[in-house]
Formats: structure tokens, C-alpha cells, sequence
């Protein structure tokens, strides 16, 4: 590259900069737009995922180490004593299966894939050029290198697969209140008996025995409260051709948990989002295929309580033979003290996750964390370069972790979607309560076939839309799970779609920031029946409310005072057991068909007398957005890195969700992304908090407004659209 042509790109606005790496075959050229995103051009596929792999460190090196640390126990390392049980706990949940059948698992090209990204990584680590971050400079410890058997860390998937824990919660509450008052109150979905199992007495379950498991992966442990996608045919577009629209929910960090990067290459052209540490995408499209994924959360775990030997607790029982349990030690180097040695400990079902010693029981988690193809994403390399409805199912089948609903359009016209994931075979059994070890009985056999997945191409109904909800066909007989999100949400998606015809991006985006409250619309339409005592609190709170639409605004005091009544309302409504919450939409059933006024009354007085207590008279002050907020922390370092408070509406309920405890909203759309198949440049996305983890980068958190705010930026495809938007132009040469 001459000296000429520097200056001319410079004058033009656009950065200009070549850098030697060693380790290239071929030239590469990074174009980043003005939004972040890296537009990758390279001549082998080697080169384009070594350049993926080298750009992710130089915008995410910190998150990227940090992300690495975690999946294979080194935390402790440069954060000190108390991450040594988070790092045994990376050890315990680590692959330990055939690396023969993992790699070609997600693709056939897998491991030649995630080599060249591994290098690029390892590539700008050791470049004696890079920037040290001021992440790095605080915290005083420099990278480490990256293999690629970091890249399948197990402990980033079971975030998404949390079924052990609920288990052993839900037996603590049968043994306290019943099976017959949990099947009331805490309904399942389909409609299923909680029989405990026989051989196991549902005491010997110690929640407590778990706590240094939950503990550890608490941080791991991202609830999900919900994830949107559909997709409308070309019949119901402006555009005569497909529309698909994917806003996939996590808790919202920074950096973004999502990393987006357009990636062209020998059979490669696809722009999408992914996760930093991944090579390839997760959703996003081709040129051909689009595709975006909600969570199905398939029971994927099962809690198994095994008997310990009473004079020889390193065995335990099984099928009438006492076996050894197979017992690892690993040293774990910590900060500021000399390295300590654990234990990690594993029978026929899977890793020990607690015991009690007093009762001689351990308790072991069956996952499918253990089974070859299961970190979590890597198969978006597959299906990332499908190229119709056939090919997409192909790739369907390799996606075994976490289990998705995945919508699909093409530029052929058609819309599908599919369900995917290993989904475990119990006979006779429900994998809702823990199961006695020692017996045999309860056993996995096998999976299911991808093909018996739930899965349908071009609806008559022209469209396909989910929201962790209860996806499972009418007739269905196959068991997935029983704990669906609550369908508010898909709801409003699915009446707003079967209400109009031309569609169009900007009608999509709309409904992707819709905010409108189904259950404060029906409490009002309850409340609106009765009228409270003139004078009253009660009745100032219903002159607040009586005229609200419903819409869970930033602007909105109801919104606010909606919320903490319905709270209020869901703990008193429902008369269940002590103990056991009723739910959302128990209580509006509750109240829909008998209206209470004097519980109206009393929880609507309470309601408004917290608020004048915590925030005065001045209802305006009482705004949403003042109490309803999202704050960015940083996870390492300092308060200088952190962004917020950043004023949200929208609550657990909302397509647009913004939920978490109490007012703090934690989990939402970490990324959002709209496709037009007509005109892949018209394609609009956006990200939060920016695409890059830098502290330093102008790029490091300008993205907040406009995720707030409800604005998206073009996903440009073709290059002349690339070319139009880039700021920085990188030439990466061999070395």
C-alpha cells in the first residue's frame, strides 16, 4: 500500500492503515462501517476466520480473555481467591467426551475453522504492537493464549439450560406443600402429574447441598426472560417478498454480549451477529438464507440423588454394585496466594453438583453438556451457509445446544421454522422432579431425532412467530418441557400480524418496540368495573390510570404505579399455600371472573402511599423511566467504564422487554436485527452497547442512545452499500 494512497483515503474520511500479521496466506481487507462493524473481505477461508479471530481480540481482548478464563477454570488466576469455586466448577462442567466426534459435529470444517480463528486470536495477542487496554492496565495481568478446545467451553451453554436447579427447587415445594397443590398453583404446560419417583424420598433432596453449584454459576446462570422472532411471507410484505424480524434477549452487558461482522469469503458471505469468542454468526443471513432464534428451553437436565458407600464415601450404588467414583484434582493458580488443589468428581450420570455427606447422598447432573456438538452456537457455521429450506434443516440437525426456535425465510420466497437441540428420551418418567440414581430405572434413552422436532414450512397463515412460548403442534406427543414463558408476548406479535397486510420494515421495527402491556390492559378493564371511595388514595391512583393505554412508556407514571399494584395484587389475589407465588396471569383470571374492591382498594391505597413515600406528592417524578432503568457495569474494572442510568420502558411482558428485579431492568434485546430478503442492504439492526469492548473506542458504548431510543443503523451487504458507510479501512498482509 503506498504512502499516496494513505493520504488519499484520509482525505476522503476514511482511516487508513496496514498491518503486517504473521500467520496470513493471502491479503486481507477490513472495512469497518460507521457504526463498528468489521466487514471482512479475504481470498481462503483460512484467512477469513484468522482475520475474524484477529479482529474479535483487537476490539474484545479483555471480554474475550475474561470469556476464556471463565470456560476453562482461570478466573482465580488474575481476580482472586474467591473465583477458585467458579473456576472448579468450569472444570467440572468441561467436555470429557470424544474430541473425534465433537469437532466435525457442527460442521465437517469445524476444527480447521476454529484453528484458523484461534490463531488470529493468539495472532494479536502476541503482535508486540498491540495495545495494551486500560482493562489490562488496572488490573495489571496480561492475556493468555487461546487453543482451540477454549472455543467449546461448556460453561457459556448451560446458562441457557438451567432445568437442574428447578428441579430440586420443585421438590423442596412438593415435600412441603404437595404435588397436588403445585399441579393447582404452579400449573404445568402440557397439563402433567408430579409423581415423585419410587426409591426416592424427596427429603434426602438438600437445596442446600446445591448452593456452592448455584453460587458459582450465578453469574453463568442468565435467566432468560425472552427472546422475539417472526417472520411474514411475501404475501403479506410490501415487498412481495419475506420479512424476518429476531431480537434475541439476554442480560444486557458491557461489552455487548452480541458481536456483529460480515464475513466474505470462498463460500462464505453472510452478515449476522454472533458471540465474540465464536467464529461464524448466529443469526443473520447469507445470500440466499435468512434465519433468527428465540430460546424453546427443551429440559436438557435431570438431577440424579446417588447413595454414597456409609464406610466408603468415594463409591456409590449402582445397579446393586457399589462403583468408585471417578475423582480428578486439578491445581487452580490463585492471585496473591499459592495455587490450590480441588476435586471434581463424576459418576455414570455425569458431575457431582453437591453432596451431603451427613446423609451419604451426592447429587449429579445428567446434561447434554456432555454429549459431542453441544457448545453452545458453534453450529451457526452450518447453518450460516445453507442455501434453501433443504440445506437449512440439514444444518437444523446439528444444532444440539442451547435448544432454539429458529424462523427462516429465502429469497425463493419461502418462510419456516424449525425447532432444534437434543431433546432426551425418558420412558415412563418427566425429568420434573430428581430421580434415585442407584436403580437403573431412570435412564435417558437416547434423543430424538431432529426430524421429530416440532418444524413446518410455508403456513397458510402466512407467517410464524414465537416468544418462548409453548410452541408444541396440537397432538403433539413428544415431551420438551413444561415451563413456558407466559404468552403476552406472543400474543400482541401474533394479533398484530394476523390484523394487516403490507408490511414493511418499519412496521416490523414498530412492533419489535412495542410496549403496549397486555396485563395492564385487562387489570384496567377489571378496575375500570369498580370505583373506588371518593377522596381516597385508591381513587387518585384510578384518576391516574383510567385513561392509560396500557403502553409501559419511560414518560408514564401509571406505568409505574401499574407495575408495583400488580405486584401488590399477585402476592394478595390468589389465595395459594405460603410460599407459592401465583402467577401474572393466575391473578388476572382470579380477578376477571370475581372483582374484588375491597383487595382493589387496599392494594391500590398501598401502592399509592409507597410511592408518595419514596418519592413525594409530585406525581411527576413518578415517571417510569425515573425508577425503571437499565445500568451498564463494567465486569472488571471501575465505575469510569460503566454507563447508565439509562431510562427504559417496557417490562417482562412487553415484546420490548426491559425486565428484572424489582424496577432494575437487567434483561432484554441485546441485539435486534430486521431482514428484507427483497434488498439485503435495507436490512436494519442494532446493538447495545457498542461493537466494541475498548473503554478507549469511540465505539465502546455509541450505540446506547439509539438502542434506547428505539433507532436501528443499515446492515449493508453488497459492496458498493459496504464501500458507502466505512470509516477505517484496514489492509491486514502477510508477515
Amino acid at each position: 500500500m503506498t504512502r499516496v494512497w494513505l493520504l488519499l483515503l484520509v482525505a476522503a474520511g476514511v482511516a487508513a492503515e496496514e498491518v503486517k500479521v504473521r500467520g496470513l496466506q493471502k491479503p486481507v481487507e477490513v472495512l469497518r462501517d460507521q457504526w463498528g462493524v468489521p466487514h471482512i473481505y479475504a481470498q481462503t477461508q483460512d484467512d477469513l476466520f484468522f482475520a475474524q479471530g484477529y479482529m474479535a481480540a483487537r476490539d474484545r481482548l479483555f471480554q474475550l480473555d475474561l470469556w476464556r478464563r471463565q470456560g476453562i477454570g482461570k478466573l482465580a488466576e488474575v481476580l482472586g481467591p474467591e473465583f477458585v469455586e467458579r473456576d472448579r466448577t468450569a472444570l467440572l462442567l468441561r467436555y470429557r467426551g470424544d474430541w473425534q466426534k465433537e469437532w466435525p459435529s457442527y460442521s465437517p470444517d469445524t476444527w480447521n475453522i476454529v484453528s484458523a480463528f484461534v490463531r488470529g486470536v493468539n495472532a494479536y495477542i502476541q503482535d508486540p504492537r498491540r495495545k495494551k487496554t486500560a482493562e489490562f492496565r488496572k488490573l495489571g495481568f496480561e492475556p493468555g493464549l487461546w487453543t482451540p478446545n477454549d472455543v467449546v467451553s461448556r460453561m457459556a451453554v448451560f446458562s441457557m439450560m438451567t432445568n437442574v436447579l428447578s428441579e430440586a427447587g420443585r421438590a423442596r415445594m412438593v415435600d412441603t406443600y404437595g404435588a397436588a397443590a403445585l399441579e393447582k398453583w404452579q400449573p404445568l404446560d402440557p397439563p402433567v402429574k408430579l409423581e415423585i419417583p419410587k426409591d426416592l424420598n424427596l427429603k434426602e433432596v438438600r437445596v442446600s447441598a446445591l448452593s456452592a453449584f448455584d453460587e458459582a454459576t450465578d453469574d453463568v446462570d442468565d435467566v432468560t426472560q425472552g427472546s422475539n422472532n417472526w417472520v411474514v411471507s411475501g404475501r403479506l410484505s410490501a415487498t412481495g417478498k419475506p420479512l424476518l424480524a429476531s431480537d434475541p434477549h439476554r442480560s444486557l452487558q458491557i461489552p455487548s454480549l452480541r458481536r456483529t461482522v460480515h464475513l466474505v469469503g470462498p463460500g462464505w458471505n453472510v452478515f449476522g451477529s454472533g458471540e465474540p469468542a465464536l467464529p461464524g454468526i448466529a443469526l443473520g443471513h447469507n445470500e440466499t438464507v435468512g434465519f433468527g432464534f428465540t430460546i424453546t428451553g427443551t429440559d436438557q437436565q435431570d438431577l440424579y440423588v446417588e447413595q454414597l458407600n456409609p464406610t466408603s464415601p468415594s463409591q456409590y450404588l449402582y445397579k446393586g454394585q457399589w462403583k468408585q467414583l471417578e475423582t480428578e484434582k486439578h491445581w487452580i493458580a490463585v492471585k496473591g496466594e499459592k495455587p490450590r488443589m480441588v476435586e471434581t468428581q463424576h459418576t455414570v450420570h455425569g458431575p457431582v453438583v453437591g453432596t451431603d455427606l451427613g446423609l451419604r447422598r451426592a447429587y449429579v447432573m445428567r446434561w447434554v453438556g456432555a454429549e459431542p456438538g453441544t457448545a453452545g452456537y458453534l453450529a451457526g457455521l452450518a447453518l450460516a451457509r445453507a442455501k434453501d429450506w433443504p440445506t437449512f434443516l440439514a444444518a437444523v440437525g446439528r444444532f444440539k445446544a442451547p435448544a432454539e426456535n429458529l424462523v427462516y425465510a429465502d429469497t425463493a420466497g419461502h418462510i419456516g421454522f424449525a425447532v432444534t437441540g437434543l431433546t432426551p428420551v425418558r420412558k415412563g418418567w418427566n425429568g420434573l422432579l430428581p430421580v434415585p440414581g442407584h436403580t437403573g430405572e431412570y435412564e435417558w434413552q437416547g434423543f430424538l431425532k431432529p426430524e421429530e422436532l416440532p418444524r413446518s414450512l410455508d403456513p397458510v397463515a402466512g407467517f410464524f412467530a414465537t416468544a418462548n412460548n409453548n410452541i408444541l403442534p396440537a397432538g403433539y406427543k413428544n415431551g420438551l418441557q413444561y415451563e413456558w414463558a407466559p404468552d403476552f408476548r406472543v400474543k400482541r406479535i401474533t394479533q398484530a400480524l394476523q390484523g394487516r397486510r403490507g408490511w414493511t420494515l418499519d412496521a416490523m421495527q414498530a412492533l419489535q418496540l412495542d410496549l403496549e402491556s397486555t396485563p395492564a390492559k385487562r387489570l384496567l378493564a377489571v378496575a375500570r368495573r369498580w370505583t373506588p371511595a371518593a377522596g381516597s388514595k385508591a381513587a387518585a391512583g384510578m384518576a391516574l390510570l383510567k385513561d392509560w393505554d396500557g403502553r409501559m412508556t419511560k414518560e408514564s407514571a401509571a406505568s409505574s404505579v401499574f407495575l408495583m399494584w400488580m405486584s401488590r395484587l399477585t402476592a394478595a389475589v390468589v389465595e395459594s399455600p405460603q410460599g407459592l407465588a401465583a402467577s401474572v396471569e393466575m391473578t388476572l383470571r382470579t380477578l376477571e371472573a370475581r372483582p374484588r374492591p375491597e383487595l382493589l382498594a387496599k392494594t391500590l391505597e398501598a401502592t399509592m402511599a409507597e410511592f408518595e413515600t419514596a418519592l413525594g406528592a409530585d406525581k411527576g417524578r413518578w415517571r417510569y423511566g425515573n425508577i425503571h432503568f437499565l445500568y451498564l457495569k463494567h465486569p472488571a474494572v471501575e465505575k469510569a467504564f460503566d454507563r447508565g442510568p439509562i431510562p427504559l420502558g417496557g417490562d417482562a411482558t412487553t415484546v420490548n422487554v426491559a425486565a428484572g428485579a424489582g424496577f432494575r431492568a437487567s434483561v432484554g434485546a441485546s441485539f435486534r436485527m430486521l431482514l428484507d430478503v427483497s434488498d439485503w442492504d435495507k436490512s436494519r439492526m442494532t446493538n447495545l452497547p457498542g461493537e466494541v469492548g475498548d473503554p478507549e473506542s469511540p465505539h465502546y458504548s455509541d450505540l446506547v442512545d439509539d438502542w434506547a431510543s428505539g433507532r436501528y443503523h443499515p446492515m449493508p451487504f453488497t459492496r458498493k452499500a459496504v464501500e458507502a458507510v466505512t470509516r477505517e479501512r484496514i489492509q491486514m498482509v502477510p508477515n
